[in-house]
């Protein structure tokens, strides 16, 4: 089901406020293609209206003349406002000061009075329930959620439709007003939640104790936001800046809990001042906090991906907006810890400062020329490369299966050119239960059955040995035998660890035979298993190392092919290339990557932490639990199939917000960000064995 259209009303009136600031803020924010932005986040919108009524000149008109002129602009809006709701649409007031809360919600709750009741959280630094009779700055911006509920001048509260109930309205982050506000509220008997409350608990917490208050009994219920109950750190282009208020991030990270709301009947956002915006962030939060209540549900998402999208993933029933660290967010507002780096990609944590500003700065500055003419950022970022793996050369491309590619092409000219085998009979050995990734070539020597079903003829020049078996490798050896690649952890297989020092007898037996060793380190390597490459874990320095992955820092795929001379030389210009490989883009971020892994320690920290998490995990009883293995923070959970499989297992952890992935239908894979903190790996490990215990429990014939 689509969700409900919205209609955008702009209200640009300072007629309650001090300053005129605000009357700005709704043609500003219209003019910067509000209306678009929306759009391009899945939400229906439509500019309904601006109104824009004339600013009193000075000397300043006396209270009456100005809550005069204020009454007819709240007549029309609450009309507007009215209307859109019948018309089964949202609405989204854009106002200057918050005086224009007082015609939004009247007009709301008219439309809904059929129904029933309106219900409102009011979300502001300040209590907004003064009368003329009571303000001490005579600024009518102070008034309107007194006239909402019936208290003050006739002109503000006279508007037609009811008044709200104080049982069903709440304020959020309170933290500046005057005695006679505060006590009118109390003796009403409106809930505030007070700001210190609000820092104790955590917004998310006091928005649900608040949306329980404003939903229990009611129509439906509306959220009004007043810029000035940010952070003016964080927020400072708004009227009245208050220091220490609610942290932005964190209301857009709550508010995302809306959208499933089928009785939310408006949002109304208030008080942006574009004079005092001077680096677009308060645009921009403006925009946050309206996509982050009124876009599309994980369920209408879900449907338009698989409406429009090829099938050929099947992913776990969530759907993320937001990452920081080792945490993601998903379009209803949960918080998830990121068990997966998606498949190491994200080794150094989603958005990353130091490489989202080298990314940024790049961007502004080159992001392409294709290879067909050098760049200043390609060369630092081969150099660094190189000397950080001891390798004489580094060929960039973009993904991993690319990298594999470009090793195979190597390995095959290397064979016919160096080593004398005839042109088109070299043949490269591989384990069985590999993943090199996708491409034709590479699913022609994969053991899996469904990664060949129908995607045939393949090419030749391929054999399968079992992984971890030495004798065998030297056994399939043959004069052709050009290459030897592998994994020194089958990650996509089930995190396979091979027996203790396969891995070198393999590297001794390339080199008796003149074979190359080639190592596909694209999820493995840059510190994943608490060594820089996982092959050092043997002592092993393969002929040609294939990186992907965290190479890109989680940004974008940024992949490569190192070897030395002896191997590199094959190639002449034309041979090989990619339009966007070794691009400035991908080289800047690289670079800050490769700079990170070593600045932050992140190898040493993944065998520290491993080591612990990995001995947690196994002391876990649990009669699904067959066995956990695994090195540095690349660990997998190979649970009894017969009981359970590892999707159902994922989904289960998944609901209780800790992100893995099942492989083969056996084994749980957890592979964290590198910096991820000790305290909240630990707390990892009891949600997933309070997860399986549960789990255990459930099933017929299991007890924990």
């Amino acid at each position: 089901m689509p969700s409900r259209p919205v209609r955008i009303v702009g209200v640009g009136s300072c007629l309650g406020a001090p300053i005129f600031g605000p009357a700005a803020g709704p043609r500003a924010l219209r003019d910067l293609g509000f209306e678009n932005s929306l759009r391009q986040r899945g939400i229906r919108a439509h500019w309904q209206a601006l109104l824009e009524p004339s600013a009193p000149k000075p000397p300043r008109p006396s209270m009456n003349e100005r809550l005069g002129t204020v009454s007819n602009l709240l007549h029309d809006l609450a009309d507007i406002v009215a209307q859109t709701c019948d018309d089964d649409a949202l609405p989204l007031v854009l106002g200057g000061d918050h005086i224009v809360g007082a015609g939004t919600w009247r007009g709301v709750a008219r439309a809904l009075a059929p129904r029933g009741k309106l219900g409102l959280i009011w979300i502001d630094a300040h209590l907004d329930a003064h009368t003329p009779q009571t303000t001490h700055t005579g600024n009518i911006h102070g008034m309107p959620l007194a006239a909402l509920l019936g208290i003050g001048d006739e002109t503000l509260t006279g508007l037609p439709g009811p008044h709200l109930d104080p049982a069903h309205v709440t304020i959020i982050g309170a933290r500046s007003w005057e005695p006679e506000e505060l006590k009118l509220l109390q003796k009403l008997g409106v809930k505030i939640f007070f700001m210190p409350e609000v820092k104790t608990r955590g917004l998310a917490a006091v928005l649900c104790d608040a949306m329980s208050i404003v939903r229990n009994g009611t129509a439906g219920f509306g959220v009004s936001v007043d810029l000035d109950a940010m952070d003016c750190a964080k927020l400072p282009a708004t009227t009245c800046l208050v220091p220490d208020g609610i942290d932005p991030q964190e209301l857009v990270d709550a508010l995302h809990g809306l959208r499933n709301c089928a009785d939310l009947a408006g949002l109304e956002i208030v008080e942006y001042v574009p004079e005092r915006d001077r680096d677009g962030s308060g645009a921009r939060w403006v925009l946050e906090i309206a996509s982050a209540a009124l876009g599309p549900t994980t369920a209408q998402l879900r449907h338009r991906e698989e409406a429009f999208g090829a099938r050929n993933y099947a992913p776990l029933p969530v759907v993320f907006t937001r990452g920081e660290g080792a945490w993601l967010w998903d379009v209803e507002g949960r918080r998830y810890l990121d068990m997966m780096s998606a498949y190491s990609a994200v080794s150094f944590g989603h958005s990353h400062p130091r490489l989202v500003k080298a990314l940024t700065e790049q961007a502004g500055r080159l992001a392409l020329t294709s290879r067909a003419y050098s760049n200043d950022r390609l060369p630092l970022m081969l150099e660094r490369l190189s000397a950080l793996l001891g390798y004489d050369r580094a060929l960039p491309v973009n993904t991993g299966v690319e990298a594999v590619e470009t090793a195979i092409k190597a390995a095959r000219k290397w064979a016919h050119k160096i080593k004398g085998v005839p042109d088109g009979q070299a043949e490269i050995i591989v384990c069985a239960n590999n993943f090199h990734g996708r491409t034709t070539t590479v699913i022609g020597f994969s053991s899996e059955a469904q990664y060949r079903d129908g995607f045939g003829p393949f090419g030749a020049g391929f054999r399968t040995i079992p992984f971890g078996d030495a004798d065998a490798l030297e056994a399939a050896i043959t004069p052709h035998t050009a290459a030897f690649l592998f994994e020194p952890i089958q990650g996509e297989g089930g995190i396979n660890i091979p027996p203790a020092g396969w891995l070198a007898r393999c590297a001794a037996i390339c080199s008796k035979h003149n074979v190359l060793l080639i190592a596909d380190e694209v999820q493995t390597g840059l510190g994943r298993t608490g060594k820089l490459l996982a092959c050092e874990h043997d002592g092993v320095r393969p002929d040609g190392v294939i990186l992907g992955k965290a190479l890109g820092g989680g940004l974008l795929p940024v992949s490569a092919f190192l070897a030395n001379d002896a191997l590199m030389q094959v190639f002449k210009p034309g041979d090989h290339g990619s339009t966007f490989g070794g691009n400035p883009l991908a080289a800047a971020v690289a670079t800050e990557a490769l700079a990170l892994l070593a600045d932050e320690k992140l190898a040493e920290r993944s065998a520290r932490l491993g080591a612990a998490f990995l001995a947690r995990l196994q002391a876990i009883k649990n009669p699904l639990i067959v066995e956990v293995r695994g090195r540095g923070l690349l660990i997998g959970m190979e649970l009894d199939t017969r009981r359970v499989n590892a999707r159902t297992a994922a989904e289960w952890l998944l609901a209780r917000g800790l992100m893995t992935k099942d492989t083969h239908d056996s084994v749980l894979r957890f592979a964290p960000p590198l910096i991820i903190e000790e305290t909240t790996l630990m707390r990892a490990a009891d949600v997933v064995e309070a997860a399986l215990a549960d789990l255990a429990q459930r099933l017929p014939g299991t007890t924990p």
